[in-house]
């Protein structure tokens, strides 16, 4: 007689969940188990499946933050804490890496010894809910989230709390995925995506959560530059812009906080 099958966790994408799993009820709680099941395995993921292009970006919007000596920096949604510590590079004087699965943060905190001593001291993790920062108003000068605004449950809150603990002209930077304009882009993407990096990035992380079923649909369900950058003017940021980031699959937003 065969054995059964192990069942599949509670917090797991169903293929019928996947259409738009945005309008999820159980959307927070799924995300936050998907990124504890795939999180020891998550920078290798990162790495092979973008190219390594994924370092590139998190470059570009630290470049884009504009960071002055003494500015304090809000990560959100820092994960396993690469875009934290590429703040930490800059001239940053605080930084501060906020995600809400406990086992993200784990690996964070373990990388962070990687850096310098002076950069190291910079930085500091705490597990929270970006729809409720734990952090006071206008606190800190540069808030950035990297591939973390699609998997919240209410972008508007998430945006409104990024303005509420900005100081006056603080800068806002995130990056996202986004569809790619050119055709040939777009189709060589939805079959990687669609294909291949599921099946390859699974197999590397023994997922059992669908998080690599979940990411090419949370994406080509998600609002568009246009709509996110209309988010960010209705959240009170002031000179929004966007640009796509070679090779067209990810997107980096800037404003900067009205007075």
């Amino acid at each position: 007689m065969p054995a059964e099958s192990e069942p599949p966790p509670p917090f797991s994408w169903a293929d019928d969940e996947l259409d738009n799993p945005h309008l999820n009820a159980n959307k927070a709680g799924k995300v936050r188990g998907m990124f504890t099941s795939i999180a020891p395995a998550y920078d290798l993921n990162n790495r092979l499946h973008s190219l390594w292009m994924d370092q590139y970006w998190r470059r570009v919007a630290v470049r884009e933050a504009a960071v002055q000596p003494g500015d304090t920096v809000a990560d959100l949604a820092c994960g396993t804490g690469d875009l934290t510590m590429a703040f930490a590079r800059s001239p940053s004087s605080k930084v501060i890496g906020l995600d809400y699965t406990a086992a993200m943060l784990d690996v964070a905190r373990h990388k962070v010894s990687a850096l310098p001593p002076s950069s190291r001291a910079k930085v500091s993790y705490v597990e929270g809910d970006a729809h409720h920062l734990p952090l006071e108003d206008a606190s800190v000068d540069v808030v950035s989230i990297a591939f973390g605004i699609r998997n919240v449950a209410d972008p508007a809150r998430v945006a409104s709390e990024c303005a509420r603990i900005l100081r006056p002209s603080g800068r806002i930077v995130i990056l996202e995925f986004c569809t790619p304009r050119n055709p040939c882009v777009r189709w060589l993407n939805s079959v990687y995506c669609g294909l291949v990096m599921p099946r390859t990035a699974t197999w590397i992380s023994g997922d059992k959560s669908g998080a690599y079923k979940y990411l090419p649909s949370s994406v080509s369900t998600f609002m568009d530059p246009p709509k996110m950058v209309g988010l960010l003017l209705r959240s009170g940021f002031e000179d929004v812009g966007s640009r796509t980031l070679f090779p067209g699959i990810c997107q980096c937003y800037r404003g900067t906080r009205g007075s």
